[in-house]
């Protein structure tokens, strides 16, 4: 113990990691199949963010906060806490940050004043707009792509990076405040990360999404900050 204690900082992620890109994948697939028709579900769920994202407005505001909040809790619990955890010793404290995310979304729905969506086709909300589309459309083909079966596809709603992704889109179209970013972002860090160290060729998606997103959201904040229109 006391050799761990002084020597913890020689580890890599990749020591620490205990499936191979195979286990990976096949997790998802049988994952898939558990739940089914729950992804047919979560994509219409996925298409009405996307449209509430582009019409704005208040109802459309809390309905994106709601399923949002939804998708949040049940990929803590469903993904997680019930699979994950099978070969990932952290997927206990992943399920618990998706449960608090989940959450703070749920009360982002249920506050008398709600952020709301504004999308003016200006360049910002291009690229908010483009990484919603981006998780709920593009994200569950990506097998094709590298070659993989279809039904190892990581849908929105269900899985934790496309709906993670999603989700940054959304809070950047609706100047959300830092909290409800914490998470997200740092969920397609760790994500971006892991599949790196399993060599899969499209990792760096999800840590692109939320720098992209994060970067625009601290380069605005100030000039949001001071404009009485973006308050709650």
């Amino acid at each position: 113990m006391s050799r761990w204690l002084t020597e913890w900082w020689t580890y890599t992620l990749s020591d620490l990691l205990m499936f191979s890109a195979r286990s990976y994948h096949r997790l998802f697939e049988l994952y898939n199949q558990d739940i089914w028709p729950a992804q047919v579900v979560a994509l219409l769920a996925g298409l009405a963010v996307t449209a509430g994202a582009v019409s704005g407005g208040a109802a459309a505001s809390r309905l994106a906060a709601l399923l949002l909040g939804l998708a949040w809790l049940w990929v803590g619990w469903a993904f997680h806490l019930e699979r994950y955890a099978a070969i990932n010793l952290g997927a206990p404290w992943f399920a618990a940050g998706f449960v608090l995310q989940g959450l703070m979304l749920l009360w982002m729905a249920a506050k008398p004043v709600p952020r709301l969506l504004r999308f003016n086709a200006s360049p910002v909300s291009w690229v908010a707009l483009a990484i919603v589309c981006l998780a709920v459309a593009v994200y569950p083909l990506l097998p094709i792509h590298e070659g993989r079966y279809q039904s190892q596809g990581e849908v929105f709603g269900v899985a934790p990076d496309p709906t993670a992704m999603a989700t940054l889109g959304i809070l950047l179209l609706v100047r959300a405040r830092w909290p409800l970013w914490l998470i997200p972002v740092a969920w397609c860090a760790l994500s971006g990360a892991t599949q790196m160290e399993l060599g899969l060729p499209l990792a760096w998606l999800p840590p692109l999404a939320a720098g992209l997103a994060a970067g625009i959201a601290l380069l605005g904040r100030g000039r949001v900050s001071s404009t009485a229109d973006y308050r709650t």
